[in-house]
């Protein structure tokens, strides 16, 4: 009978969620956690139905007020792979698949040195690429795939990297979400990148049931005004990487606890999820080697010098 009282006791404190969300005892040891935390510091767009019982008026509101939170945990959100152009970041990007973003980091300086332009890396000798691109996994398949999109754009863009949906999507190895990565961030142009962070996450939250990712950027990209797209998947790449992990979510140490409907999920002893947090909010720097000023500005520190790190 307690624990019923303090369930409901809490669901009044938090923006209506669905009943059957396990929200027991989320209240006190998360904002307690939240503060600790803090311390240690073109898509479609459709009516989402909203899950459960809760209100679309309610999603919306709980939906903005999680990325305002998070947009306070991490001021410094940002895309964590180094670039100093767009055809820079869209080649980090093609080489992020299935391996980190510290270890494309380390990776790309001795790459953009050899191979500056899409013109050198269009007529780069294969082999040559593959042995510099070798640490980061896959790497045949990604020597590939960042020649061919170098030749793309020197056969159909005349050597500029595209700033259009349409015409990034054609190129080799790139789809959405790699468009949307260069879009929002070389060019200033709002997108949602749906990576598997942020589908975990959205679901996890009750924003959407969707599975699909092209279905998920639509039904997300309708519950916030499209200024905010880019800077939100930050928000929410960000804290799938740090702390709620897809395995075991540090849940008192999340700082959106009562906010989300799958509290409990993971370990929620505060101390005990302290321990789970990765990358700065455990103490450890981002993943960038040469961040931008913003960055630093803002709280945020550089990844450790090469050869530092595993």
């Amino acid at each position: 009978m307690e624990k019923r009282a303090s369930a409901k006791k809490t669901a009044k404190k938090a923006t209506p969620v669905r009943k059957a969300a396990p929200v027991k005892e989320a209240a006190a040891a998360p904002r307690k956690a939240a503060a600790a935390v803090k311390k240690a510091s073109a898509t479609k767009t459709v009516a989402t139905k909203p899950p459960g019982n809760e209100s679309r008026t309610a999603l919306v509101r709980r939906a903005r007020r999680i990325n305002r939170e998070l947009a306070e945990v991490f001021p410094y959100a940002h895309p964590e792979l180094d670039f100093e152009n767009p055809f820079q970041l869209i080649v980090a990007t093609v080489l992020s698949a299935q391996t980190t973003d510290l270890r494309v980091n380390q990776t790309t300086p001795a790459l953009f040195a050899r191979y500056p332009t899409p013109e050198d890396l269009a007529a780069a000798n294969p082999e040559e690429v593959e042995e510099i691109l070798r640490p980061t996994g896959f790497f045949r398949a990604k020597t590939k795939s960042v020649i061919g999109l170098s030749k793309a754009l020197v056969e159909n863009f005349g050597g500029e990297v595209p700033g259009r949906l349409e015409d990034l999507v054609t190129l080799p190895g790139v789809g959405r979400k790699t468009a949307f990565v260069v879009l929002g961030n070389a060019f200033g142009r709002p997108g949602i990148t749906v990576d598997t962070h942020f589908m975990r996450l959205v679901r996890r939250w009750r924003w959407t049931d969707e599975t699909d990712p092209d279905k998920i950027e639509a039904a997300v990209s309708a519950l916030f005004p499209k200024s905010d797209w880019t800077d939100l998947s930050h928000h929410v790449i960000w804290h799938g990487r740090r702390i709620c992990h897809a395995r075991k979510p540090a849940c008192g140490a999340c700082p959106i606890a009562p906010l989300c409907p799958a509290y409990g999920e993971g370990e929620t002893d505060p101390e005990k999820a302290r321990k789970l947090l990765k990358y700065e909010k455990g103490g450890f720097p981002g993943q960038r080697l040469n961040p931008p000023q913003a960055y630093l500005d803002a709280g945020g520190k550089a990844a450790p010098p090469l050869g530092a790190t595993g």
